[in-house]
């Protein structure tokens, strides 16, 4: 198992993250990564065509259960941040208009401003490795 994964969170620790992360996208106060080092990103946007409305859905209708595990963020510079990791399944609509349940792999940084938390949706993309949800 990978030294950073975190898997020692209380279901309260991990509701009032994702309460942070959701008041956040609520308030248009988060992005999800589309650049050129997030090509599995743009991948799932636009394979099921997800609407900017629709992103924002998925990740309000993401559960505590939905959780995996924390861990540190282990670019230089940015090692005092934590990420968290969630794997909410939903119903998506492929090329087709075929209805597909997908793991969406989703990653978060929470950053705390004085003048409002932000969040960074680092990953936004079918889940491509083995999970454990920390609550199921």
């Amino acid at each position: 198992m990978n030294p950073y994964y975190n898997h020692e969170h209380t279901k309260e620790e991990v509701t009032a993250i994702l309460g942070k992360i959701q008041d956040c996208v609520r308030e248009g106060r988060y992005i999800i990564s589309q650049n050129e080092n997030r090509k599995e990103n743009i991948d799932l946007i636009n394979e099921y065509n997800i609407s900017t409305k629709k992103q924002s859905s998925i990740l309000l209708e993401i559960k505590p259960e939905d959780f995996c595990y924390s861990l540190q963020n282990t670019n230089l510079g940015y090692e005092h941040e934590v990420l968290y990791v969630f794997v909410p399944q939903v119903k998506l609509f492929n090329i087709n208009d075929e209805e597909e349940m997908v793991d969406v792999y989703t990653k978060f940084n929470v950053i705390d401003r004085v003048n409002g938390n932000r969040v960074i949706v680092i990953s936004f993309h079918k889940r491509n490795k083995p999970i454990d949800y920390l609550f199921r």
